[in-house]
């Protein structure tokens, strides 16, 4: 038989077929081969253990799950305030794993249309922005119409309302949802393990992680292919190896100051692109 895993919890893989859930073991030879079945996982399965992985499409380590086809970054206007780095490295982690990228402006009912304006700015020719206000219903059937049919993650900062947006969306308190640390400002993980929830079409991941993610996997000199933004400016440099940052007759340049690309979004590249630099040069 085949499915879906869409709960992993204490060793055990809770497989989705046919509209039926089935309780798994993996078989060891699993770990002879240094595999781990993940939640998304499209698996071949019988008598009560997962048998083997279809190909996956993708997979992250933090939080471990497979074959996210669409990453929502859900970015809060405040209670936390936005932090459009942490957004980036989200959306690059995405790009580095051939995800697709969707920008949720949330909690616009706790502050001005101003803040939403400047995350949409941010954003302009690198990916579709939404704007959804779960408590009251304002944009959730335009999400559902756009994540139907895909895997979907919600990522972003803790606090960003993750939770609440996929009750919205599945329609049910499936998935906890807690309160915002007075004393930090910061949301409490109400998230425990991985799961992928499923209604009317809907495949949505609730996991403890996809809050910000390491970006030390990704060298400096693929950073701009994976920012769509820049990145479809590239080959009409002078020089082939052009890293955008000060050499002459630079394409990507000549596309900001013509007005094509976000120039928050540039100052974001030329930082991230020196982390990743001095992080090459003290590991040689």
């Amino acid at each position: 038989m085949r499915g879906t895993i869409v709960r992993a919890l204490s060793g055990f893989y809770y497989v989705l077929s046919e509209g039926e859930t089935f309780e798994c073991r993996a078989r060891g030879a699993f770990r002879n081969r240094k595999q781990t079945p993940l939640v998304g996982d499209e698996v071949e399965f019988g008598e009560g253990a997962v048998e083997s992985i279809l190909p996956r499409l993708n997979s992250f380590e933090r939080p471990p799950v497979a074959n996210v086809e669409l990453m929502v970054i859900v970015a809060p206007v405040k209670d936390p305030e936005p932090s459009l780095s942490i957004l980036d490295r989200v959306a690059i982690a995405a790009e580095k794993r051939n995800t697709e990228v969707l920008i949720c402006v949330s909690k616009t009912d706790l502050a001005d249309d101003g803040v939403s304006v400047n995350i949409e700015e941010h954003y302009r020719n690198a990916y579709p922005v939404l704007t959804v206000c779960a408590p009251d219903g304002r944009g959730v059937e335009e999400l559902k119409e756009r994540i139907r049919g895909r895997k979907t993650a919600l990522a972003g900062p803790s606090g960003a309302g993750k939770s609440t947006l996929a009750n919205a969306l599945l329609g049910s308190e499936r998935s906890a949802t807690g309160e915002i640390s007075e004393r930090l400002r910061r949301g409490k993980n109400t998230t425990r393990h991985c799961e992928l929830f499923t209604a009317d079409g809907l495949m949505i991941f609730d996991t403890p992680g996809f809050t910000s993610f390491d970006i030390e996997d990704i060298a400096s000199a693929e950073l701009a292919g994976l920012y769509p933004d820049i990145a479809r400016f590239e080959g009409g440099c002078r020089f082939a190896d052009c890293r955008h940052i000060s050499e002459p007759d630079c394409s990507v340049k000549a596309a900001l100051e013509r007005g094509e690309i976000s120039p928050s979004r540039y100052d974001s590249y030329r930082s991230i692109y020196s982390e990743l630099l001095e992080t090459e040069k003290r590991l040689r």
